[in-house]
């Protein structure tokens, strides 16, 4: 190494064997017994990397690393801590710590831990950032400045091994922004496996992560190969990751700490070189908060964050995105669409779009599949997307009154617009048409409906 790490440590035995491994792996090392000799190195040196003892004769080693991130606070520190002393390593990630050991570790967790601080440690310039030519950025689209900051984090992160953790709403792009993480960096060659721990019951999730031997449990048929395994050498999505049963949470925090992987059923547990990046939908500081996620857990995969606006906040991104995506969808159904009508770009700028970038997607392909012609206009939209912009204009007749007149004026055909529409949406439709083909009564449209009042004010409470 160009430069040396500092080491602070006050037990001698302890000292060399650290220092041996790590000269031995290539790094340079410079050692301290104490706070205030580490201290004193510290600003003599200005290390980019110190491996810190929390337990030091002389200082509390939460205050040191405090101090020295007060001098320096790009330094990585990575805190040393005894099994019986977990608060203490979580109190410090809180404090600024890049990574946290726990006695014992062995050479090769030891060994990872600082070349993820020194490739982190070593940020890339701005010049190097990804380029995002014509607002797309690996799978993104969108040039607004809250978008700029993720493409250019994920730039600065590519040479790293750190876990990342990716934060926003349902429908942001969660799963895009760990492949592009994946894409950008030195892992690029090797396996993208993602995992949905929402998805799969929690008696199955263990083996779908580690693994399985050949008759470990009823209908385990044949061994398997967990998703951790799948990922060796390259990277492990594991989304909705406050969704994992507790118990696994144990073992998922396990493997990240020797990065060895036990199949269920096995005896013997292996080694396998992951790189994790995990997802959620929810506020993981509320999850920690209410016991669903494990607090030490949550600080080991919370090295990186990466928070996805929702598309409400991004501006002009969601034209963007809409007027390319129109594009592609309209080739692949054969359409001639080109581009959205003035009254449709402000409709879209001025949607809360709760379901994010997914739901602006889903709006364009019904549009595509169910219509076609040169431009789109309000006509043509799902009346999912009409009753939002009533909800933002206060109520009144709005554009889906205006697009169901327009039908009944025979200006669209509703036939056509039925079909290939879910069927919910189609109910929500046929009793939005009656109730005003009957006067905005609910007890007239509910008697032409057969169904009682309260179900028809059940429902459009539920809608509105």
């Amino acid at each position: 190494m160009s430069e040396p790490l500092l080491l602070i440590e006050d037990m001698p035995s302890l000292q060399m064997v650290y220092q041996a491994v790590l000269r031995k792996a290539g790094f340079s090392v410079n050692c301290a017994g104490t706070a205030a000799d580490g201290l004193r190195q510290f600003k003599s040196d200005r290390p980019n990397v110190v491996l810190l003892d929390l337990k030091l004769p002389d200082r509390c080693g939460l205050d040191l690393m405090a101090e020295m991130l007060e001098m320096v606070s790009e330094t990585r520190v990575i805190v040393i801590t005894a099994n019986g002393s977990i608060n203490k390593a979580v109190e410090a990630m809180r404090g600024g710590a890049f990574e946290f050991l726990v006695k014992p570790f062995d050479e090769t967790r030891l060994i990872s831990v600082i070349e993820n601080a020194i490739d982190l440690s070593r940020v890339p310039s701005v010049g190097e950032v990804g380029e995002v030519e014509d607002g797309l950025f690996q799978g993104f689209i969108g040039t607004s400045p809250v978008m700029q900051e993720v493409y250019s984090k994920i730039s600065s992160i590519s040479r790293s091994m750190a876990t990342v953790f990716i934060s926003g709403e349902s429908g942001t792009g969660k799963e895009v922004c760990a492949q592009a993480v994946h894409d950008t960096s030195t892992r690029a060659s090797g396996p993208f496996v993602p995992l949905n721990c929402g998805a799969i019951p929690s008696d199955l999730l263990e083996s779908e992560v580690f693994g399985h031997l050949k008759g470990s449990f009823t209908g385990a048929i044949a061994d398997k190969m967990g998703a951790a395994g799948a990922a060796d050498g390259g990277t492990l999505f594991l989304d909705e990751i406050c969704e994992m049963d507790m118990n696994l949470q144990t073992k998922l925090l396990r493997f990240l700490q020797t990065s060895t992987i036990q199949p269920v059923g096995s005896v013997s547990a292996r080694k396998v070189n992951v790189r994790i990046i995990c997802a959620t939908n929810r506020d993981p500081y509320e999850e920690v908060k209410n016991g669903r996620l494990r607090e030490d857990l949550f600080y080991r995969l919370h090295v990186i964050p990466i928070h996805l606006p929702p598309l409400r906040e991004r501006g002009d991104d969601v034209l963007e995105i809409a007027e390319y995506m129109l594009k592609v969808y309209a080739g692949e159904e054969g359409r001639t669409f080109e581009r959205l009508d003035a009254e449709v770009k402000s409709l879209f700028r001025k949607l809360p779009w709760p379901g994010n970038v997914r739901q602006l997607l889903n709006t364009l392909r019904n549009v595509v599949v169910l219509n076609d012609g040169e431009c789109v206009t309000t006509t043509m939209l799902p009346l999912e997307i009409l009753h939002l912009s009533e909800a933002i204009a206060g109520g009144g007749v709005g554009l889906s009154g205006q697009v169901l007149q327009a039908r009944e004026n025979g200006q669209v055909s509703q036939l056509d617009d039925l079909i290939g529409l879910p069927l919910a949406d189609i109910e929500r439709m046929v009793i939005e048409e009656t109730i005003q083909r009957n006067g905005g009564s609910i007890t007239k449209a509910a008697r032409v409906l057969d169904v009682s009042p309260s179900t028809l004010y059940r429902k459009r409470e539920a809608w509105h």
